[in-house]
């Protein structure tokens, strides 16, 4: 059986985790295959937010299974405060939710070094989330790392003290003034990772292999977005992982073409958080108005996203990339009220038109061009058929269709699972 996938295509925030909501219904089993407790997936229904950090979007459903998996960085101090609010939430996650071995883990002096260096670097930083995903994945690729299977080892503890100082000792390398108590941060460690240990780990690509062969539905859960991909965003001003569907074969050790459908995830227009180039961005009312209506603020930082018009130009990169069979569009209600909306469609860039992404979108190097659409007034939180919606966000929608080559299946038009218009 094929594994499906689910991506964000611009820099994060697209609205993933409802998606996976809506569709786990349709899945035996929802994995987590990169990223860490930097993404910020979240899930409205009935009535109550809930956002997840670690684990699966699926986990609000009794009948599917929940995978860690490898790729994934773990903080057990943020992992056990999720399984905290599950629990007060009554969710019995200990039958559905399963831990890879393979899995590293964020050590306490990881965060501490990633302050360590967003620090040093002052004007230059990078608009790290300060969670420690980045030492964590260094440590990973330069074969120092902590993994959950080390935790059933009796010699973990000495694993941990060993690169514990050494990230003490590199935090001093940094030489910038960072106040914390390890002692203290510790204790909240080690009675987090008991938690951890309870749970049930496994060996999670035997699992997902048997899971295939035995037919079960398997729905591949991305965090961030294709624009923070290590190796095809917009470096360095990225994450530290594979955020694009390559990642979901390391991240899972699912193979290539064991792949099946691609759900590409994108908002009606553009958002980013944190440092980086943004062609699209908006400094006027308009701006203004799509984070006040977008609520944009990061559900895990808190940090105001920066707003701007849909940039067709990064959102074709983004699908070439990922081979996405399927577009979600999020967030077309907070567009209502616009009398105008603008599409980049292409960048001049170096003295000459292009209709792909650069190298490089630095301001002083990339302008987009602009088509104009006629907005629409109504409200589209009530609606719940696509042939109720206005006819000139189905221009709009039909036109992004055209372009891309892509169907867009649903349209999401609130925060609500019930908010959603399959095409």
């Amino acid at each position: 059986m094929a594994v499906d996938l689910l991506l964000g295509l611009q820099w994060g925030d697209e609205g993933k985790g409802k998606i996976v909501d809506v569709l786990t219904s349709k899945y035996n089993i929802i994995a987590r295959f990169q990223g860490g407790p930097n993404a910020g997936h979240t899930l409205v229904f009935n009535g109550k937010k809930h956002v997840l950090h670690t684990i699966p979007s699926g986990i609000f459903h009794k009948e599917a299974a929940n995978l860690v998996g490898n790729g994934v960085v773990i903080d057990p101090v943020i992992f056990k405060k999720e399984l905290d609010k599950l629990e007060e939430q009554g969710v019995d996650y200990r039958k559905s939710l399963l831990i890879s071995r393979k899995a590293h883990i964020i050590l306490p002096t990881h965060r501490l070094l990633d302050a360590a260096s967003e620090a040093s670097k002052g004007k230059a930083k990078i608009g790290s989330t300060l969670k420690g995903i980045g030492p964590t994945y260094m440590d990973k690729t330069g074969r120092n790392g902590l993994r959950v299977g080390d935790l059933e080892l009796t010699n973990w503890k000495e694993k941990y003290r060993a690169l514990a100082d050494k990230h003490e000792a590199m935090i001093d390398f940094h030489n910038v003034e960072i106040q914390y108590d390890l002692a203290e941060l510790e204790t909240e460690f080690f009675e987090a990772v008991k938690v951890l240990k309870s749970l049930k780990i496994i060996d999670s690509e035997e699992y997902v292999h048997q899971a295939q062969k035995s037919g079960k539905t398997i729905l591949a859960e991305g965090a961030q977005g294709s624009l923070l991909d290590i190796d095809f965003g917009t470096y360095p001003f990225v994450t530290s992982s594979n955020t694009t569907a390559a990642g979901a074969c390391t991240g899972l050790g699912v193979a290539p073409n064991q792949i099946g459908e691609v759900f590409g995830i994108f908002k009606a227009y553009t958002t980013r958080v944190g440092s980086g180039p943004f062609p699209t961005e908006l400094f006027d009312e308009d701006g203004a108005q799509m984070a006040k209506i977008g609520q944009e603020f990061g559900a895990t930082t808190g940090r105001a996203r920066r707003c701007g018009w849909l940039d067709l130009v990064a959102l074709k990169y983004a699908c070439q990339v990922n081979g996405v069979t399927q577009l979600m569009m999020m967030k077309a209600d907070v567009l209502s009220g616009f009398k105008t909306l603008k599409v980049a469609t292409a960048y001049t860039y170096q003295g000459e038109t292009i209709e792909h992404l650069p190298y490089n979108i630095e301001p002083e190097n990339v302008t987009p061009l602009y088509k104009d659409f006629k907005g629409w007034s109504e409200d589209l939180t009530g609606m719940e058929d696509s042939s109720t919606l206005p006819e000139a966000l189905n221009e709009y929608i039909a036109f992004l269709e055209k372009e891309l080559e892509i169907p867009i299946t649903i349209v999401s038009v609130g925060p609500d699972r019930k908010q959603t218009i399959f095409r």
